[in-house]
């Protein structure tokens, strides 16, 4: 269960992030609810995911690297963002250092 609410929370905060940027500052008011519905539901279920006991560290680490990864990649895609091989590099090292977390976690 855990890990179903923290991919919950990686889901809608990067759906709050897309928003966000979709509104381009706010302009268009349209994309205000579901920045904040995105949001507001990002951190209930990261809040529930360690209530359920879930690491603090663990979680939080793969939540906010799932969310960078997520974030760049699409951003790429809907709003033609760059997306350059350093970035890339970047990316397979937060994943990196996720495992690591993970890994000291468990011992």
């Amino acid at each position: 269960m855990t890990w179903l609410l923290l991919t919950g929370a990686i889901v809608f905060e990067v759906t709050g992030t897309m928003s966000l940027r979709a509104s381009e500052g706010f302009k268009k008011r349209v994309w205000i609810v579901p920045v904040v519905v995105s949001y507001l539901l990002a951190f209930t279920m990261l809040f529930l995911c360690l209530a359920n006991g879930m690491p603090v560290g663990v979680a939080y680490g793969i939540w906010s690297a799932c969310g960078v990864a997520l974030t760049a990649v699409l951003a790429h895609f809907l709003f033609k963002e760059p997306f350059t091989w350093v970035m890339g590099l970047g990316i397979v090292a937060i994943a990196g250092g996720v495992l690591l977390i993970e890994l000291g976690a468990s011992h």
